[in-house]
């Protein structure tokens, strides 16, 4: 005798009486003022559902934080972006209601948009791919070798992007403070951690930089002309990289930014501090800039990302030479 289909997950959320008032309230609303579909309002009882879930307090104790807090961890456990513009939606015209019957002073979901369902992120590389990537090889130009080594270290130590890491001038760099200073999007200038590994890579290029390097360069990775390294050639020495460590993903920069970014999230939970070191005026689950202190971005560098020095920030590395 067949038992008929499996039910979905959700669907003991969609038949099931709703427990919390307001949120039945609102359904009512949906369904009998504003004359939804049935199948509307299901949508909407299962992300009200889910947002119940995730945030058991009164509602009015929900704040715009919390809900950037929740949108990124959906995002987190693989919901598709066009499932959490959806949930955002229910969420922010069930607020919405809430206001307006005097249940809450704010809109806490007011302003803020899903991520983008574009082009796919990169597949990550996980900490032993980055580091079989970043393993220095044999049989190369010393020189080569060593620009090639700090480039590579530079942009997973820092989550560069590649126009980023071109454009570096040698008055950008601070390895002393372990600091680099890039110019993003947008003009937008911010200083980054560089960590201890790729600040040695980048004291040994340094020391040989000269072979190629005209006096009156500027630029810190250059070619052996002596000029300012472009995109392209950066991009190529990068794929060549991983294929000398026998990756099976195409290395390129933003494989590595994203690496950069994917391993200080997973390590750290902090999304606003990612937000800040990637130098994004919008992290795609939230509209809102907030700036950090320095300080507070630093604590979360060194305490997440697997190549930064692991002691305490006031113990400085003793000048090179």
């Amino acid at each position: 005798m067949s038992s008929g289909p499996t039910p979905r997950p959700d669907a003991a959320h969609t038949d099931a009486p709703v427990q919390d008032p307001d949120i039945a309230a609102f359904l009512a609303h949906l369904r009998d003022v504003r004359g939804h579909s049935p199948h509307t309002v299901q949508a909407y009882r299962r992300d009200l559902a889910r947002l119940r879930g995730l945030h058991e307090g009164p509602w009015e104790t929900l704040k715009a934080a919390d809900m950037r807090r929740i949108a990124g961890q959906l995002a987190r456990q693989g919901r598709h972006p066009r499932s959490i513009q959806r949930f955002l939606s229910a969420t922010r015209g069930f607020f919405a209601y809430q206001v307006e019957q005097r249940r809450m002073p704010a809109n806490p979901a007011a302003g803020m948009r899903g991520p983008r369902a574009g082009r796919p992120l990169p597949r990550d590389l996980d900490v032993d791919q980055t580091q079989q990537a970043l393993t220095p090889v044999e049989g190369l130009d010393a020189t080569l070798a060593a620009r090639d080594q700090a480039m590579l270290e530079l942009l997973y130590s820092s989550g560069l992007r590649l126009s980023e890491l071109t454009g570096l001038d040698l008055v950008d760099l601070d390895l002393e403070a372990g600091l680099v200073r890039v110019l993003g999007k947008g003009r937008r200038e911010r200083s980054v951690p560089v960590g201890r590994v790729a600040r040695e890579a980048l004291r040994i290029w340094l020391t040989r930089r000269g072979d190629w390097a005209t006096a009156d360069e500027r630029a810190v990775f250059v070619s052996r002309r002596g000029q300012r390294l472009g995109n392209r050639a950066v991009q190529r020495r990068v794929a060549e990289a991983g294929r000398r460590a026998g990756l099976d993903v195409r290395l390129h920069p933003h494989r590595l930014r994203h690496a950069f970014a994917s391993h200080l999230l997973e390590s750290s939970g902090d999304l606003r501090a990612i937000q800040e070191l990637l130098g994004h005026a919008n992290l795609e689950t939230t509209q809102i800039y907030t700036h950090l202190d320095y300080q507070h971005l630093a604590q979360v560098y060194d305490a997440a990302h697997p190549r930064a020095r692991r002691r305490d920030r006031s113990d400085r590395d003793p000048p090179a030479g």
